[in-house]
């Protein structure tokens, strides 16, 4: 339990750091639906859709290779000085190659010059934190990796309720300056501009980390790093495909508004998706630096199974009372022609999370192509239903397409996972956890809609069963605790 009560810590705090950053993300959407239509919300969708394609590309897997061999190396400066040189001469080489090629890349992104240049220099300083960050992570410092993230998504709230609040209704607190050249009509552009001084705000925070070491340059070290790093980053691009490919599609075979407003719905699901990043980022440091305990395996199936019911309970509150959250988060009612996207939604991101708890096994036995095959099956299921449905369903097949590639990568990853690094998974108990949650948030949307007597019994059962079925674990951890 000891281990376990570790886990959960620093997962809490990595949570902490996820939460508040996704929870102010949150509360500037209906901030940005309020001001924006769904066509402009459709530009800053793609803005962020490139922005996520280019950073997994920039940093090739980079990241976890550095937990990999940071985790068992003697010499660890070393392991920081390589990724840090690699990350940095990559991230010039992309800056030089954008531009000598700069007009064919921004018709490939359809976004404005001045946007695309907004993005090219977010993308380049937050590619070189990535180390640094990793570094904090790897040595157990999640209270300054916590604190760093947070002040850089505070900079980018304020400084969107600055450019998109305050300015216009209150010139008179403005500067000169940003008065005579603010312009209401590019309004989304002052979303890009914020994440763009965010960026440089924590980039400056962390310069002193890019002086931690001596500077060495290992080419068999970073040989060995690329060779297990290049897999995670086509996996990532599978990644981005899942969850963003269905957008893209929306806006180019339907039209920008219907994308705007699948979008701004999808955003009903962030809470499902702060959980499985809170758990992502606390497990995956954890995961490798305990894999040599005597009973790490067994610890990886109670951390699936507690994670199950987690994720299970969240997605059956969120399902219950989900028209109460739409009017927080989406005011603007012209979005809600796509709310029936949001339980296929939530679902699909609970089985990912799933999903990324099983996936420990390709990475501790270095088979990260696994993996990448596994990703590139979820993108081929991906690109091919939306491509054949969207036709014919309309943007509800999007969800669903989105839905089976996660669904068949947990699957995938669990039978494989048996076969490379069989961890003794409950799965009878993991299978009722989530069929039963299944159960109940289907018959509340479809037959109890907004009766949220009956959302509140079904909670209710759910809470009392797990209770029942988990309390000799649950009188363990409180007693410790």
């Amino acid at each position: 339990m000891g281990t376990l009560k570790r886990f959960f810590q620093d997962t809490i705090i990595y949570g902490i750091a996820t939460v508040v950053p996704r929870l102010l993300n949150f509360i500037l959407v209906p901030l940005h639906t309020g001001i924006l239509n769904s066509d402009e919300y459709s530009v800053n969708t793609t803005f962020y859709v490139w922005a996520a394609f280019f950073n997994v590309l920039l940093t090739y897997g980079m990241e976890t290779s550095f937990f990999r061999f940071f985790s068992k190396a003697t010499d660890k400066k070393k392991i920081f000085s390589t990724s840090f040189i690699a990350l940095t001469t990559t991230t010039i080489l992309f800056a030089s190659l954008v531009f000598l090629f700069k007009q064919y890349l921004i018709s490939i992104v359809d976004l404005d010059p001045y946007f695309f240049s907004i993005l090219f220099s977010v993308l380049v300083l937050d590619t070189l934190v990535v180390i640094p960050f990793a570094y904090l992570r790897a040595t157990n410092r999640p209270v300054r990796f916590a604190a760093i993230k947070i002040l850089n998504i505070l900079s980018v709230f304020l400084l969107n309720l600055y450019f998109l609040k305050i300015v216009p209704e209150f010139p008179d607190l403005a500067p000169t300056y940003v008065l005579n050249n603010y312009d209401q009509k590019d309004i989304v552009g002052y979303i890009f501009i914020s994440n763009l001084i965010a960026s440089g705000i924590t980039f400056i925070i962390l310069l002193p980390y890019f002086f931690k070491s001596k500077i060495q340059f290992s080419v068999p070290l970073f040989k060995q790093m690329w060779k297990y790093g290049w897999p995670i980053m086509v996996a990532g691009i599978a990644f981005i495909i899942n969850d963003n490919l269905d957008k893209i599609l929306l806006k180019d075979m339907i039209s920008d508004s219907i994308m705007g407003a699948y979008s701004g719905c999808y955003k009903l699901a962030v809470f499902m998706m702060i959980f499985v990043q809170a758990f992502k980022m606390g497990a995956e440091p954890f995961f490798f630096n305990h894999s040599k305990e005597k009973n790490a395996k067994f610890t990886y199936a109670k951390i699936l199974n507690y994670f199950v019911i987690l994720g299970s309970l969240i997605f059956l509150v969120l399902v219950c009372f989900v028209d109460l959250f739409k009017q927080v988060v989406i005011p603007n009612s012209d979005y809600w022609v796509a709310m029936s996207i949001v339980p296929i939604i939530l679902l699909a991101n609970l089985f990912l999370g799933i999903y990324h708890n099983l996936s420990i096994w390709y990475k501790l036995t270095d088979k990260t192509r696994m993996g990448m095959y596994i990703s590139l099956f979820g993108a081929f299921i991906t690109v091919v239903m939306n491509l054949l449905l969207i036709n014919i369903f309309g943007f509800i097949a999007a969800a669903w397409a989105t839905l089976a590639a996660y669904g068949s990568m947990m699957l995938i990853s669990y039978f494989l996972g048996r076969k490379y690094y069989p961890v003794p998974y409950n799965i009878k108990r993991v299978g009722f956890y989530l069929g039963l949650a299944i159960a109940f948030s289907s018959i509340s949307f479809i037959f109890f809609r907004q009766n949220y007597i009956v959302a509140s019994i079904f909670i209710f059962i759910f809470v009392a069963i797990t209770y029942f079925k988990e309390q000799e674990d649950i009188k363990k951890i409180l007693k410790r605790a």
